[in-house]
């Protein structure tokens, strides 16, 4: 039998929207796509959507969460909204919550005290421990799409990727790897209480990654390790404030300290499968590199 027969399709044949948080960002638009291809009904929750939806808004959250059961929930770094947004959402009727929160959350040491994501991913996570309903957490490692759609991508088309990794590695996850298991633990049986930690199927450097992307575009790409101290300067010399800078410095810390290279098994616990190499991703993702 499929999975899809095994898991029944009461969870794709409802007739409430499930919202999706986040509904236009890197794995949020692929859990859209995703439940759409499948028949479930979606609510895109956004400031263009309809109804309207704003995090720094809680007006507009009654009216994207009327009818729902359950949620994708893609919280806001360095704000802590995620707990109130899920009382709200238990007391309006959800029942089932995805999170999406992030690798290390429970390591002590992986994120520095003043790591902005991290205050939210771990009080978000406490939240949904709490909060009585169906709950999956994500745990993603670093997203490969931040070579293609994020934040390393004007430092790829300009031919020199600047950042204070070292020569540490990282278990890229695939971003349509994540989008694939939210979709599954929002639609499918088995999943509630899970704790899923995504990552690749290997680890690679940052100079390994960018070697890839410059061998499969013909680009001359280069990695080039700072200091944080450098990094941080340069950032700060572009306009960016101390804080900003310091805080993208201690988000990239990780690789540097060894902490980001092991592999992780929650794709093929989810989906019964192994998770997308990067190598795939590059090819896939070639024409974000003209």
């Amino acid at each position: 039998m499929d999975r899809l027969t095994r898991s029944g399709l009461a969870g794709l044949m409802t007739k409430h929207p499930i919202l999706v948080t986040g509904g236009t960002g890197k794995t949020g638009g692929r859990v859209v796509s995703r439940l759409r291809a499948q028949g479930a009904p979606v609510r895109v929750a956004s400031r263009s959507g309809e109804p309207p939806f704003d995090w720094f808004d809680r007006a507009t959250w009654d009216a994207a969460l009327d009818g729902v059961k359950a949620v994708y929930l893609v919280p806001i770094d360095g704000e802590l909204l995620t707990r109130p947004f899920i009382e709200r959402a238990v007391e309006l009727g959800v029942e089932r919550v995805v999170l999406l929160s992030g690798r290390g959350v429970d390591v002590p040491g992986y994120s520095g005290e003043a790591n902005i994501a991290g205050a939210t991913h771990v009080d978000g996570e406490t939240a949904v421990l709490d909060s009585g309903i169906a709950w999956t957490i994500l745990r993603p490692a670093w997203f490969a799409q931040n070579f293609s759609e994020g934040s390393f991508l004007d430092a790829i088309l300009a031919g020199e990727l600047r950042l204070p990794a070292g020569d540490g590695a990282a278990s890229f996850v695939d971003a349509e790897d994540i989008a694939a298991v939210a979709a599954a633990a929002l639609t499918e049986d088995g999943h509630g209480g899970q704790i899923y930690e995504l990552s690749g199927p290997r680890a690679l450097t940052i100079a390994d990654a960018v070697a890839e992307i410059s061998g499969a575009t013909g680009r001359d790409i280069r990695y080039v390790p700072l200091t944080p101290e450098e990094f941080v300067a340069e950032l700060t010399g572009q306009g960016w404030s101390s804080a900003e800078a310091e805080d993208y410095a201690e988000a990239v810390s990780p690789i540097r300290r060894g902490m980001d290279s092991h592999l992780s098994d929650g794709v093929r616990r989810a989906l019964g499968r192994q998770p997308r190499d990067f190598t795939d991703y590059v090819k896939a993702s070639v024409k974000a590199w003209p």
